[in-house]
């Protein structure tokens, strides 16, 4: 008898064909409640982080240089109160095969996809991630195929995405392109099951853990540089993944006291599965349109449970605006002599604020770069916002509207990273956990777990239960 391929019909097979593409077994993690088993669920990769590590090195992943933004701290201090100014280094992960950071993420689950025998892999992404599989696949000698959204209903694509499935084609993938909507999750599980490939989810425990080395790395580096860990680290977050692993990463090398903050592109007010409004954003990823949604209910991915959970692990979480890190970008390259691709310098946007409140003697790390490229260069995707009908200009970015215009600030005192209310995303987190599990009587052991998820307390759990 054949199977149902209709929408409906794959859907339901959801959970089957997800744990035939992953080897995992959610269902052992969980309790019957609200609560799971993360820190089992996180040891499921069945690797230590030094095997990570040996793993990583064994394909050129990792080891990345720790660079002093040294003319960008000058000019911090220039426009912040006398003896203000944090120093800035930035982790330049855009030295790893692929070019981002993800290639961390990738090298472990590919690593792991060979071992257990699978012929194949498949990814769901519309970015790095694509291409960081596709690199360690070509190393593995694994088939390859990344399903990417990327068009509006009019076939019109974001210079950044199309660049992405350029890189993507070029390590030996095979790109399916599709339209923005629920179209990609329907292909991707179809795909699966039709050609029984390993699936290189973002937040499968082998994609976060493959991660904690790069928090891991940064201790070590500043330990080995300035005899201590660094003051606060900025990651930027989208699907909660990179700032989650890096954060795992300071806590293994015993950093605990670093201030982790999560930086994302201020989009409110643009439907990212929206037709229409698709294209009226710059940035295809590291803004709230994911940072937000992903923290208030993390478990909205393509598995059961995802391993990235920011809300475990961040102490502050930050918006930067479009024009901001346009501007940041053109900073980076004309002061520091690197150029890099603008979305990963959302943290570093986001640094240059956060350091203006810091003493001079403090040290800030931006997380993570990334690679630049023809579509990711700054120009294209101003002239592709201008030609969506986007104004832009030069004056205040807190006058920015996300769809309408993009506001390059007048000068670098105008960058002003704004401060989202941590305990709101919490207790929007705590009452989605509730509201989509409504037949189970709360527990003590599922009130103790939430406060885990959320870096709070028993008490604060229970203050928002009482609200409900």
């Amino acid at each position: 008898m054949s199977k149902d391929m209709s929408y409906s019909g794959v859907m339901a097979r959801r959970n089957e064909i997800m744990k035939n593409a992953i080897g995992i077994d959610y269902d052992k993690f969980e309790s019957g409640g609200i609560s799971f088993d993360y820190e089992k669920i996180m040891r499921e990769t069945g690797y230590t982080l030094e095997e990570m590590t040996k793993i990583q090195r064994s394909t050129g992943v990792g080891n990345t240089p720790l660079l002093e933004m040294r003319n960008i701290t000058k000019l911090v201090r220039k426009i912040s109160e006398k003896g203000k100014g944090a120093k800035i280094f930035i982790k330049d992960e855009a030295g790893n095969p692929s070019g981002s950071f993800k290639a961390r993420r990738a090298a472990n689950a590919i690593y792991h996809a060979k071992k257990l025998g699978y012929k194949g892999v498949i990814a769901a992404t519309s970015g790095n991630y694509g291409a960081a599989v596709a690199s360690q696949a070509a190393m593995y000698g694994l088939k390859c195929i990344i399903v990417q959204e990327c068009f509006d209903s009019q076939g019109k694509g974001q210079p950044e995405i199309i660049e992405k499935a350029r890189k993507c084609e070029a390590y030996g993938a095979e790109v399916i392109q599709l339209t923005t909507g629920p179209e990609l999750f329907y292909t991707f599980l179809k795909l699966l099951e039709e050609t029984g490939y390993f699936n290189g989810s973002l937040y499968t425990p082998f994609g976060i853990g493959g991660v904690e080395t790069l928090g891991y790395e940064i201790s070590m580096e500043c330990r080995e540089k300035f005899g201590r860990d660094p003051d606060v680290v900025v990651c930027t977050n989208a699907g909660g993944g990179n700032l989650t692993g890096t954060a795992r990463g300071l806590i293994k090398a015993g950093a605990d006291l670093v201030q982790v903050v999560g930086a994302s592109v201020d989009l409110s007010g643009l439907h990212m599965a929206s037709d229409k409004q698709f294209n009226k954003k710059s940035f295809t990823t590291g803004h709230t349109g994911f940072g937000i949604p992903f923290s208030t209910w993390p478990d909205r991915s393509d598995v059961p449970r995802s391993a990235g959970r920011p809300l475990r692990y961040m102490d502050r979480y930050v918006t930067v605006t479009q024009g901001e890190v346009f501007y940041t970008t053109e900073a980076l390259a004309q002061l520091e002599g690197i150029e890099r691709g603008p979305a990963g310098n959302t943290s570093l946007a986001a640094a240059i604020s956060i350091a203006r409140e810091l003493d001079e003697d403090k040290i800030i790390i931006v997380q993570e770069t990334e690679y630049t490229g023809a579509g990711k260069h700054i120009q294209p995707q101003l002239s592709f916002a201008r030609d969506n009908g986007i104004e832009i200009r030069f004056g205040d970015p807190k006058d920015e509207v996300p769809g309408e215009n993009i506001i390059l600030p007048k000068d670098p005192s105008y960058i002003k990273a704004n401060d989202i209310d941590l305990n709101k995303l919490k207790r929007s987190y705590i009452k989605n956990c509730i509201e989509k599990n409504p037949n189970v009587s709360v527990t003590k052991e599922d009130i103790e777990f939430l406060a885990e998820d959320t870096k709070s307390s028993v008490e604060f759990v229970e203050s928002i239960l009482k609200e409900i």
